[in-house]
This record gives structure tokens, C-alpha cells and sequence, in this order.
């Protein structure tokens, strides 16, 4: 019953239909769908990628996400960090673990 009360709530390509729905438990499973394991620097980009949605009402994309946590956090991220933390793509990854819709302009 609790699997499928789950199911209900990703879409077909297992993004949730509603951020409200997200926790951490839910964040882990995604991730070790998506092969990821859980670091300290795979939860800041996701809970910042959440603060950002939670915000904005927007995904951002990877350029927004590298210019936004620049200029917050007073930090250097690259987008090849992130494709180390997210190897099948970054914003579709992250955004997914994070609970959020993907960005509009990933395919």
C-alpha cells in the first residue's frame, strides 16, 4: 500500500508532482535511483536548489544555480563540480533529488 501510495506521487520520469511532498527519505531514494550517493556538497546543492524553487517558484538552471550560490555563499563552483556531484546532468539530477519540476530548458 505505502509503495503505491508513492508511485502516486512522481510523474513518469520520477521528478515529485508536488515539492511539498519531499523529505529526506524520499531525496535518498531518488538518489540512489539516480546511482548518487548522498554527500555534505550533494545536500547543500539540493537544498539550495529547494530555497531557490521555494522562492522563486523556478528551477534555476545550471548557469543561474553557478551565478546564484557564487555570489550567496561566496564560493567557486564550476559547472564541472557539479557534473561531478550530478554526472547524468546536474540541473535534471539535482533538481530531481531536490523535489523540484526540472528546469525548462533541460530536455
Amino acid at each position: 500500500m505505502e509503495k503505491e501510495h508513492l508511485t502516486n506521487l512522481f510523474d513518469n520520469k520520477g521528478y515529485l508532482l508536488n515539492y511539498k511532498n519531499w523529505n529526506k527519505k524520499i531525496a535518498i531514494n531518488i538518489a540512489v535511483k539516480e546511482s548518487i550517493v548522498m554527500t555534505k556538497k550533494h545536500w547543500e546543492i539540493v537544498h539550495f536548489i529547494r530555497t531557490f524553487y521555494i522562492k522563486f517558484k523556478i528551477t534555476p538552471s545550471i548557469r543561474l544555480l553557478i551565478t546564484t550560490i557564487n555570489h550567496k555563499k561566496k564560493k567557486k563552483i564550476t559547472s564541472q563540480c557539479l557534473f561531478i556531484l550530478f554526472p547524468k546532468g546536474a540541473a535534471k539530477q539535482a533538481s530531481k533529488i531536490a523535489g523540484v519540476p526540472k528546469p525548462n530548458n533541460c530536455l
